[in-house]
């Protein structure tokens, strides 16, 4: 019989990020860091989603594999997520792909950034694993998903998001029975299983999951002794454990996190520029689908010290004004308008500019009288006086990266290109 606990069991799990892709189809904006590290909501990073649910949850041990372009990442890790302290058995380390195998190999999988740390997990020796992706967006508590693994005693517990079959395809999809227990995983199907009772929807998997650590490691060394393997969980260990053992579904409508306006669980892949653009404009809704001021899951990041956002000039046309709009510290808002748009920190916005339906990264600067409308500007990019994009379809497309949906990433060498 099972020892009643008295503690909840996320004090006895460890979290491990995988935090080392970098997300192509975001194009020019991975090309100097991996899409963990991309900003999101005016001041965090796509990784602070994850970290966060981990610390709210009470996981107080976590691991971040890196790999692709780290340096903007582990910068982003040092400086915001370093309040970690050993003496209260807490640990937060960070790891880089670093020939800890051989000399030639970096992480050659998802289950590799694992295997490869084995001996740093088995250091700390938690009871249990938290995998989880490093470049989603949405708030869970795992140590409901955690319970859920422990009471039905699976070998893996895989994190699964309830979407209409007609969506599906692209996603690696649960054949779940009756009772949420996983008899086949079947990555992007043209025709995906529905689930049982729901015969318009799918359960697909959302990239997370939880080992006893012992288990994890018999997986995992058992799986790079297989030369067939492409060292991945969600082709290699994952369907070896449903063919083999007991795989369990968790259904993220039940440990989703939400605040009183959130309407319906929020979970979002902004892994291309629309996605991205999209789910940053949502954040500007009067009532938004994801809540970023609840502050019962507050959401960690690191924060620089800057003055308040400022808004100057109030004369007829040269009016700093700001609607439907979020602006984050440190930012001017000179004689300018914007319109629902995301500001990060320390944009300035000159004289007579226009910013309207764009995410603006931070420390950028927007010249006199330029116009911006439905762009995403990566962070640093100074605009010229005058420049208008965002009006103009076949002229942009020439310029700059535009989506087919007409939402235009803008970089310093394409605005450099232009000024040459």
């Amino acid at each position: 019989m099972q020892q009643p606990r008295n503690q909840p069991i996320a004090r006895d799990a460890m979290a491990y990020v995988l935090a080392g892709g970098r997300g192509s189809r975001l194009a020019e904006l991975t090309d100097k860091r991996a899409k963990p590290a991309v900003h999101f909501g005016g001041k965090a990073r796509i990784i602070d989603f994850a970290l966060s649910n981990a610390l709210n949850s009470g996981i107080r041990r976590i691991g971040v594999a890196t790999q692709y372009k780290a340096h903007s990442l582990i910068r982003h890790l040092q400086r915001g997520w370093n309040f970690f302290r050993p003496e209260r058995n807490e640990s937060f380390d960070i790891l880089p792909a670093s020939q800890r195998v051989s000399e030639s190999q970096w992480y050659e999988g998802t289950a590799d950034a694992v295997f490869q740390n084995i001996d740093i997990i088995e250091s700390y020796a938690p009871e249990y694993m938290v995998l989880l992706a490093g470049d989603h967006v949405y708030k869970m508590d795992y140590e409901l998903m955690l319970q859920q693994h422990v009471d039905s005693g699976a070998d893996v517990t895989v994190g699964c998001m309830e979407v209409p079959r007609s969506e599906a395809s692209g996603f690696g999809v649960m054949h779940v029975d009756e009772k949420d227990w996983i008899t086949a995983f079947v990555e992007k199907p043209k025709d995906p299983p529905a689930i049982p009772g729901q015969p318009d929807m799918a359960l697909a998997s959302m990239g997370i999951y939880v080992f006893q650590t012992r288990f994890l490691i018999e997986q995992l060394r058992r799986d790079a002794d297989d030369p067939a393997s492409k060292r991945d969980f969600g082709g290699d260990i994952i369907p070896h454990i449903v063919k083999h053992g007991k795989a369990v579904a968790h259904r993220f409508s039940s440990s989703c996190v939400r605040a009183e306006s959130e309407l319906v669980p929020y979970w979002r892949d902004v892994g291309t520029i629309d996605a991205y653009w999209q789910a940053s404009i949502d954040l500007t809704d009067v009532v938004p689908s994801l809540d970023l001021y609840d502050r019962s899951w507050p959401l960690w990041t690191y924060s620089e010290v800057t003055p308040p956002a400022k808004f100057v000039h109030n004369e007829d046309g040269r009016r700093g004004s700001a609607t439907s709009s979020l602006v984050a510290g440190g930012c001017i808002v000179s004689g300018s308008s914007l319109h629902r748009s995301l500001l990060f920190s320390g944009v300035k916005t000159h004289s007579f500019s226009s910013v309207t339906d764009s995410v603006i990264m931070p420390n950028c600067e927007i010249g006199r009288g330029a116009r911006l409308h439905k762009c995403v500007l990566d962070s640093g990019i100074i605009i010229p006086p005058g420049l208008i994009i965002g009006e103009h379809p076949e002229e942009d497309a020439q310029r700059f990266r535009r989506t087919d949906s007409g939402i235009c990433l803008v970089t310093q060498p394409m605005i450099e290109r232009l000024v040459a």
